[in-house]
């Protein structure tokens, strides 16, 4: 007998076609459509209206029924807060990593099971191959067959013992075929384009400051304020250290690896190497300075025992780079990754991710420190 399947909806393409694909597959559905932002904290991706009537109308003419489920508490506590404390204190946070961990798959998934459902389906694009010779084990995790969407990386803070229950129906197809079934089913797209941007900042990066300015005001933070920048080659004269050349206005407008909107004249193109959150400084030089060799990532989350983790194994390490080989091992609950070739650096905040050469997960964590 087949699960009962409760199928997340957002009103995307990706998530109708999930919700497309099986019923087809003949599984008893019902859509779960999450609320996760504030009212009026934002505009819905691509400045559309409210999905939620537009989704009324696509599960009615499937003949599945739709519930929703307020999840803006678990919203605001589990990622939007945490992703202003992080900027806040100098990190560069990935929210959909940590909503995926809390929230898709920790209050949804709740909400799926109380209502009945065996099983969470969601319209990511990631693979959940059995793990040999051990039916009852948790599934692995494993990148999409499309590389270009593949959304692993985003989903390997989620617990083993959660993804027992997840369903990824896009697993094995691209974006296009995706387009193409809900277009050729006649299903109109609540949401139709494609969010670039994080959900409930949309917009350029000027978007953020006020964001943050409301959120730090509402968790008794004050807003990080300003600094020196610091050279990193050539010392002062008075002060034998790092030599001074500007002032920063606030270390959370910038990230490792950033080469652009520094403001500052020089004689060659500087870069972020780091950044010291004692000091509150921005330690900047040349692109020859740049890179790094290892990190350590906190909160780490296993999916494969280490006992069964190659010698080498790939980190990705952003969620635009590409694997590269490295060596790990855990400590204390840590992650330390060492890479087989200096990289551009990751940023602390970022997750790191792990892979064999299969393209399994073998377990996630969050970038504490580099190296």
């Amino acid at each position: 007998m087949k699960p009962r399947v409760a199928v997340a909806v957002s009103g995307g393409v990706d998530s109708l076609c999930a919700l497309l694909l099986l019923r087809r597959a003949g599984y008893e559905l019902l859509a779960l459509h999450g609320l996760f932002l504030p009212e009026r904290s934002a505009p819905f991706p691509g400045g559309a209206a409210d999905p939620l009537p537009g989704l009324k109308v696509a599960c009615r003419a499937m003949g599945i029924p739709l519930h929703t489920v307020d999840l803006r508490s678990a919203f605001q506590r589990e990622v939007m807060e945490p992703f202003a404390r992080a900027y806040a204190e100098g990190r560069t946070p990935n929210p959909c990593a940590l909503c995926n961990r809390a929230v898709k798959f920790g209050a949804l998934l709740d909400a799926a099971l109380a209502l009945g459902a065996d099983r969470l389906a969601t319209g990511h694009y990631a693979r959940l191959p059995p793990r040999r010779g051990d039916a009852a084990a948790p599934p692995l995790l494993a990148a999409a067959r499309d590389s270009a969407k593949d959304q692993s990386y985003f989903l390997s803070l989620v617990p083993a013992a959660r993804l027992r229950y997840a369903l990824f129906p896009l697993a094995d197809q691209n974006k296009a075929r995706s387009v193409a079934l809900v277009t050729e089913a006649g299903l109109r797209v609540p949401l139709p384009r494609e969010s670039q941007d994080i959900c409930f900042v949309p917009g350029a990066e000027a978007a953020y400051q006020p964001f943050l300015a409301a959120q730090w005001r509402a968790c008794g933070m004050e807003a990080p304020g300003e600094g020196p920048v610091l050279l990193a080659q050539g010392p002062d004269e008075e002060t034998g250290g790092p030599r001074e050349i500007g002032r920063h206005q606030g270390l959370w407008r910038y990230t490792e690896g950033q080469r652009r909107g520094l403001g500052i004249a020089h004689g060659e193109p500087l870069y972020v190497l780091r950044k010291d959150r004692a000091a509150n400084a921005l330690i900047v030089g040349p692109r020859a300075l740049l890179g790094m060799t290892a990190c350590v990532a906190g909160e780490a989350n296993i999916l494969v025992p280490p006992r069964h983790w190659p010698e080498r194994l790939w980190a990705r390490l952003r969620h635009r780079q590409r694997a590269v080989p490295a060596r790990a091992r855990l400590e204390g609950g840590r992650l330390r990754i060492v890479l087989d070739e200096p990289q551009f650096p990751s940023a602390p905040g970022q997750v790191a991710a792990l892979y064999d050469a299969d393209d399994n997960v073998l377990a996630g964590g969050i970038v504490e420190r580099l190296e």
